[in-house]
């Protein structure tokens, strides 16, 4: 009886969010879970302009899952997109000149006792279930012997954006550690695009990003906005939290929508834990949790693997101000002497470097520069403005006489004394409609003198 109530209510459930389910699946393919069948069916989408390339690292491609015991063997484990990131593409989009080490990583990994793992796990402040078993052993694993450059690097980043989501976090009283969904989602990269169309740290797709405030157009795309994007996401996580009151469906939501979870746990029976409805989740979600586990450990533990994080060399104290006025990254770093990559590092939301105006936008600067940029904004729009950020609003059109709508290379014609329009189209061999419309006539009476384009 009990199991037949949470099943109801889980349809309940899932009929009520079933449009934000479509929406909203966060990540980097969404699956959908057949009905009749065990079976998942991926769907992929085409990166758009700006998106990074993102070749999977080889040394963790996936098995075959007809011959595939995910929880003994790594390679069966889904790697979540983020993580596939060779190295080489992951230091182009960090922006190599302003990630540099000033201490060396021990470039071999060492795996521990279940033991270690498990005191340690239990030893971090989470009120978020830190599970351990074989496939979370693996995920660890991953990240801390086969992915220790990619982990020193996020860690560098980590220094600037991890304490942004943190403030966040707090203020929306939520669990700290959620500020690590990112390492899995995006690994700290502001600019990475999904092959499901997904963008921005948080991974948000375009659609829920509207649903939660955030600004999408040819200019700006505020998924990419660390604040902005981090505020929405907190939203939406507490909004799943109020559905499923368990923060480890709440990830897997996160992950593949609420509507694949209220299936799994329609098809478990009604059960509403996460490792009791594994099997029934899509592929990917199913590596989801264990990946955001094992995170959480590497970010905690990274001395103890001997992996030191990156120096990040762009400024870390910075402040945001508002503008309403249409304006170019180039032409700020221009009058402040600043930068124009770090401008672009702190203000990934503008595709094109342009804010647009019109409303007010957000800019995040150096704390130094923020004074400069309040005292000198007219100088600032006014700097090269047709070259740096043009932009043509009132136009007059080219016209020739009362107007010419005929061939760009048209002939013109002077109206003599006993010419008709018939006369005239025949000597051209055009038709006398279509000098009326080159010349936008109305009527057939002609003016000595007048011009006429007849071909």
């Amino acid at each position: 009886m009990i199991k037949k109530f949470i099943s109801v209510v889980a349809a309940i459930t899932f009929n009520s969010f079933i449009g934000l389910s479509y929406a909203a699946a966060d990540n980097n393919e969404n699956e959908e879970v057949a009905e009749a069948e065990d079976n998942e069916a991926e769907s992929e989408a085409e990166d758009d302009d700006v998106a990074l390339e993102i070749p999977v690292d080889s040394t963790i491609s996936q098995k075959d899952t007809s011959d595939c015991d995910e929880i003994k063997d790594v390679a069966c484990l889904h790697v979540p997109e983020a993580m596939e990131i060779s190295l080489d593409s992951l230091i182009n989009a960090y922006r190599k000149n302003y990630l540099q080490s000033d201490c060396i990583t021990d470039s071999i990994g060492e795996v521990l006792e279940d033991s270690v793992y498990i005191e340690r796990l239990k030893a971090i402040p989470s009120i978020m279930e830190m599970n351990y078993n074989n496939i979370v052993k693996r995920y660890i694993e991953l990240y801390t012997v086969k992915k220790r450059k990619q982990v020193e690097y996020m860690l560098g980043l980590g220094k600037y954006y991890f304490p942004i989501f943190e403030d966040v976090l707090d203020s929306e009283q939520m669990p700290i550690e959620l500020k690590y969904l990112p390492v899995i989602e995006s690994a700290l990269n502001p600019r990475a695009f999904s092959r499901a169309g997904a963008s921005g740290l948080w991974q948000f797709m375009f659609s829920t990003g509207k649903m939660y405030g955030l600004d999408g157009n040819s200019l700006v795309d505020e998924r990419r906005d660390p604040f902005k994007s981090t505020h929405a996401a907190a939203k939406y996580l507490k909004n799943l939290y109020g559905i499923y009151k368990d923060w480890s469906l709440v990830i897997a939501a996160y992950n593949c929508g609420p509507g694949n979870v209220n299936k799994a746990i329609r098809r478990s029976g009604g059960k509403r834990d996460y490792w009791a409805i594994y099997p029934f989740l899509p592929r990917e979600t199913r590596g989801y949790v264990p990946a955001f586990i094992a995170a959480t450990y590497t970010m905690t533990y990274y001395a103890e693997h001997k992996i030191c994080p990156a120096n990040i060399q762009f400024p870390l104290a910075c402040d945001t101000v508002h503008t309403s006025k249409r304006m170019s990254l180039q032409q700020i770093a221009a009058i402040l002497g600043q930068d124009v990559e770090i401008l672009r590092n702190l203000n990934p939301q503008y595709r094109r470097d342009i804010i647009p105006g019109s409303k007010d936008y957000t800019l995040c600067l150096p704390s130094s520069a923020v004074n400069g940029f309040i005292e000198h904004e007219d100088t600032i729009c006014n700097y090269k403005k047709e070259e740096l950020c043009p932009q043509r609003i009132q136009v007059e059109p080219a016209s020739y006489g009362r107007g010419y709508y005929g061939p760009s290379n048209g002939r013109v014609y002077r109206v003599r004394q006993g010419d008709t329009l018939g006369a005239i189209a025949r000597r051209n061999r055009v038709s006398v409609a279509q000098i009326k419309r080159w010349n936008n006539l109305r009527s057939d009476r002609l003016s000595i003198g007048q011009k006429l384009i007849v071909r």
